[in-house]
């Protein structure tokens, strides 16, 4: 897995390429999406096995949970009438952010891969490339394999996140100008 604060930060990059469609508290929102799939590591604590369907990268690592939270998420935090109209931007970035997690997993070059079809599959994906460093669950940062994992998500999730940030801030994204009809 990567940390859960590349998770975030790739997430919260990502809410900067939504610009004005999300309000703000959004991207804070997605960010914390982003790491709740990891709440399944709880579940080695219960005697859930990591190959199991609620395992480590099992159901909460898949697209159909990543729809349903978005949804929950969107319903429950923006209520207000202002957000309702915005409600598709917002529920598809919160999808987004939270689907983010697995895809970045399934980056890394560790464990069993991501069960992205859960409930209904729980088979284990990988992506055929495999450049972040997987992060050892438990592992302390500041141990050499902790810092190299650091130094993998730096070059392969801080640096893009940059990137993206920076093209949704800098981009501009205007409406189509419309032009008067001459008489």
């Amino acid at each position: 897995m990567a940390t859960v604060m590349s998770h975030a930060v790739a997430a919260a990059a990502g809410g900067a390429l939504f610009g004005r469609a999300i309000p703000g508290r959004a991207i804070f929102y997605g960010a914390v999406c982003s790491m709740v799939p990891d709440l399944d590591v709880l579940g080695f604590g219960l005697g859930i096995r990591y190959g199991d369907p609620l395992g480590h990268r099992g159901l909460t690592h898949s697209l159909c949970f990543a729809a349903v939270w978005a949804v929950l998420i969107t319903l429950a935090l923006f209520s207000k009438p202002a957000d309702r109209e915005r409600w598709p931007a917002i529920g598809l970035y919160l999808f987004l952010a939270t689907v983010s997690h697995g895809l970045l997993d399934a980056l890394t070059d560790g464990g069993l891969g991501v069960a992205f079809f859960a409930p209904f599959d729980n088979t284990r994906y990988f992506f055929p490339w495999n450049p972040i460093t997987v992060s050892p669950i438990g592992a302390g940062f500041f141990s050499p394999r902790g810092l190299a994992v650091l130094a993998s998500e730096a070059r392969w999730i801080w640096l893009p996140s940059l990137v993206v940030a920076a093209a949704g801030i800098f981009i501009p994204r205007g409406r189509a100008r419309t032009v008067p009809a001459r008489p």
